[in-house]
């Protein structure tokens, strides 16, 4: 491909550089911001059963 224009080149890296920031900010701001699930907040508050084993 070394008859395609330095614009060229300059375009395409242009477009992957945009293409590649935005994947890795939606995908940061897709963990961030992940909500939490109201079950796990009830299940951390809940006491194990007692395992006193009695022969």
């Amino acid at each position: 491909m070394p008859q395609m224009a330095p614009i060229s080149w300059l375009t395409l890296f242009i477009l992957f550089t945009i293409i590649f920031m935005l994947f890795n900010i939606m995908n940061y701001f897709c963990i961030v911001f992940t909500p939490t699930s109201k079950e796990s907040e009830t299940t951390s508050q809940l006491t194990p059963p007692s395992l006193n084993w009695k022969w």
